[in-house]
């Protein structure tokens, strides 16, 4: 399976990234995670399929998101606490 993406930057909320079908666009788009994100700016358009490597998740995974609920939302990674606080 092959998707043709577009993926967008929110400004409003650093790291958060919004990729959808392309031709569909923000069509199937909540209007409250619009309003969450902000003004987006485009960053690229982009093939997915199931050898394509993605840094924080899974393409079968995005694909079969973006299919469902016409988006998929890349949040920025949960940070731990790595040290001892006390």
């Amino acid at each position: 399976m092959r998707m043709q993406c577009l993926v967008y930057k929110s400004l409003r909320q650093f790291d958060y990234y919004l990729f959808v079908k392309k031709g569909e666009d923000m069509e199937r788009v909540p209007d409250a995670l619009k309003t969450l994100l902000g003004n987006l700016e485009f960053v690229t358009d982009v093939e997915l399929h199931d050898q394509r490597k993605l840094a924080q998740a899974d393409v079968v995974e995005v694909m079969a998101q973006i299919e469902a609920e016409g988006y998929y939302l890349q949040m920025p990674p949960r940070q731990g606490l790595d040290h001892d606080i006390s």
